[in-house]
């Protein structure tokens, strides 16, 4: 899981330019992603972002203003060739949040607005939810995995967003490890505070990246409603018997 990455507030930043001010605040908003912020050509990152960035994809570290008194550090992939510079982030296990220019000059003349362009995040990468073919590895299934817990009761639901595969049983505890091992997701999503302890030696051995979300999105009714929706069905009679913690893993 890539831990929150946040930059200092725009109050800690000695007058930030309209265009790093505006950065800041949408990074605010997704403090766990490196943020691939569009201008012009390039999508270009700042702060720990940058230093992030530049370590794992080995290209230049360099600056762009200051921050209270020390230069904000600042490294840019090119649009053309960014699916290769993804790749590699998110095969290292961080997520990306894509942020593009909302607007163009003219309609951002049109408004009568002023400063920076208008940016919104438009999407965000996991390992486990890529789709592209120039993203996905090189291998027959990209899984993105999620534990459900009920009553002191493991389920492990696993799907393919690349393919639309989709599967879910109960596993004891015991079995976790052996099932995970067996599926290789790329991505494991598990609630938020380690609700589900017996997971978490095995993550680290297989290379799985594990996202934390909020236990309410755990909840087996959420599920049950979520799965009805998918299959546009009222109700999961016709497709067998789901446990709760089943429910909750989907």
């Amino acid at each position: 899981m890539t831990p929150p990455i946040s930059p200092p507030s725009a109050a800690k930043v000695k007058t930030p330019t309209p265009m790093i001010a505006q950065y800041m605040q949408v990074k605010e908003a997704h403090p766990d992603a490196l943020l691939f912020y569009r201008m012009g050509d390039f999508y270009e990152m700042f702060f720990e972002d940058a230093e992030i960035g530049a370590a794992v994809l080995g290209i230049t570290l360099t600056k762009r203003g200051k921050s209270d008194g020390d230069d904000i550090p600042m490294c840019g992939v090119p649009v053309h060739a960014v699916d290769g510079y993804l790749a590699r982030l998110i095969g290292a296990g961080h997520r990306v949040a894509i942020c593009e220019q909302a607007e163009d000059p003219e309609q951002q003349k049109a408004r009568g607005g002023k400063g920076p362009l208008r940016r919104e995040v438009i999407r965000i990468l996991t390992p486990g939810t890529l789709t592209e073919d120039d993203l996905l590895p090189a291998r027959s299934h990209n899984y993105l995995a999620a534990v459900g817990q009920s009553g002191g009761a493991l389920a492990l639901a696993w799907a393919d967003m690349s393919t639309g595969d989709f599967a879910v049983q109960d596993i004891a505890p015991e079995r976790l490890e052996s099932l995970l091992a067996m599926l290789m997701p790329a991505e494991l999503v598990v609630p938020s505070g380690h609700e589900v302890p017996e997971i978490l030696g095995t993550i680290g051995t297989l290379g799985t990246c594990m996202t934390e979300q909020a236990p309410s999105l755990f909840d087996s009714a959420a599920g049950q409603r979520s799965l009805c929706s998918y299959y546009r069905v009222a109700s999961l009679d016709g497709y067998g018997q789901f446990s709760r913690p089943m429910l909750a893993a989907a």
